[in-house]
C-alpha cells in the first residue's frame, strides 16, 4: 500500500512521495514546516491510509530520551520494600514503558509519530540515534533487550525552533511542507467546508493572500488559520462585501482568527492609518 490523499487530508505530490519513500527505506521521516501546515495530522492520515495503529509521542521542553524507551520507579519499589511487598523482589514490576518500547513491542506495523522533536533539548535526537537505527534497546535493571518486532514507520515533526543535530538528519529521510499552492488550497477547503459559497470563497482568498503577502508581517497565518477563519464566515453568514477591506478597515473581519500577535495588529492598524492620512 501507498500512501495518498484521504478523503480528509489533501496531500501534494512531493509529500505523498516522501511518505512512501521514507517507507520504502525504512528511515524516519523527519517532516518540517510552518506551524498549522498539517504536520502532525500528517502522521495520523498516514495510519489511517495504511490501515495501522498509531502511537504518538508528544515532545515538551522537559521530555528526555529515556522517557521514551522506560522509565524505572525506583520511588515506588522502595516504598513496597518497606511494606514487606512481594513485588519488591522482581524489578520489571517497576519499569514503566515508554512510547518506543510500545511501538517496538507491538505484534502489528504501526507508525510511530514524534511530535515536535525540537521543543526538546539539543542533545534529544542524540540520544536517540543508536534506538532509531537499531531498532533496539537495553533494559539495564532486568538485563534484557528490547528489539522491534515490526520496524514502525516513524514521523518526526519540528517546528524549526533550533537545528537539529547533521548525525540525526542523516539518519532520516526529510521533507519540509511547503505552504500550499492555491489549488492545493482550494482541495483542501473543499474538504473541509464543501458548501461554502464560490463568490464568498474567491474574496475570502483573495483577501487571505493580501494578508499573508504583507510585508513586515511577524507570523504569517497558516492553513489551519484560513480553515478556523472560513468556519467563522460560515458561521456569521458574510457577504463578499462583508470581507472586502479598504483604508478604514484594514484589519480583515474577524481577525482575531488569521493575526496572533499584537504586532501583526498593530501593523494593519498602521496600514490603515497611513491609508486615511493620504486621502
Amino acid at each position: 500500500m501507498k500512501f495518498t490523499s484521504t478523503n480528509t487530508y489533501i496531500a501534494a505530490d512531493d509529500l505523498a512521495i516522501a511518505v512512501n519513500a521514507a517507507v520504502t527505506l525504512e528511515r524516519p521521516l523527519l517532516v518540517k514546516g510552518e506551524p498549522g501546515t498539517g504536520k502532525t495530522e500528517l502522521a495520523r492520515q498516514v495510519a489511517a491510509s495504511l490501515n495501522m495503529k498509531i502511537i504518538e509521542w508528544n515532545i515538551k521542553s522537559t521530555t528526555r530520551a529515556q522517557q521514551g524507551l522506560y522509565e524505572y520507579d525506583a520511588v515506588s519499589r522502595l516504598r513496597d520494600s518497606q511494606l514487606g511487598s512481594e513485588r519488591v523482589h522482581d524489578v520489571a514490576h517497576y519499569i514503566r514503558k515508554g512510547k518506543l518500547w510500545q511501538a517496538f513491542s507491538s505484534e502489528e506495523k504501526i507508525v510511530l509519530l514524534i511530535d515536535e522533536i525540537d521543543k526538546a533539548d539539543i542533545e534529544f535526537p542524540n540520544d536517540l540515534l543508536q534506538e532509531l537505527d537499531r531498532m533496539s534497546f537495553h533494559v539495564y535493571e532486568t538485563g534484557t533487550t528490547v528489539e522491534a518486532k515490526n520496524r514502525p514507520v516513524v514521523i518526526i515533526t519540528s517546528n524549526n525552533e533550533k537545528e537539529l543535530p547533521d548525525a540525526f538528519l542523516r539518519r532520516c529521510f526529510f521533507h519540509y511542507i511547503s505552504f500550499p499552492e492555491p489549488e492545493i488550497l482550494r482541495k483542501i477547503i473543499d474538504v473541509h467546508h464543501p458548501k461554502l459559497k464560490p463568490q464568498v470563497l474567491e474574496t475570502a482568498l483573495s483577501q487571505f493572500f493580501e494578508i499573508r503577502d504583507t510585508p513586515g508581517l511577524k507570523k504569517k497565518p497558516s492553513t489551519s488559520e484560513v480553515l478556523d477563519w472560513l468556519k467563522l464566515i460560515i458561521a456569521e453568514d458574510l457577504k463578499p462585501e462583508d470581507l472586502r477591506r479598504d483604508g478604514v478597515n484594514a484589519l480583515p473581519r474577524l481577525h482575531g482568527a488569521l493575526l496572533k500577535n499584537e504586532q501583526d495588529v498593530h501593523l494593519f492598524e498602521r496600514l490603515a492609518f497611513i491609508a486615511n492620512s493620504n486621502k
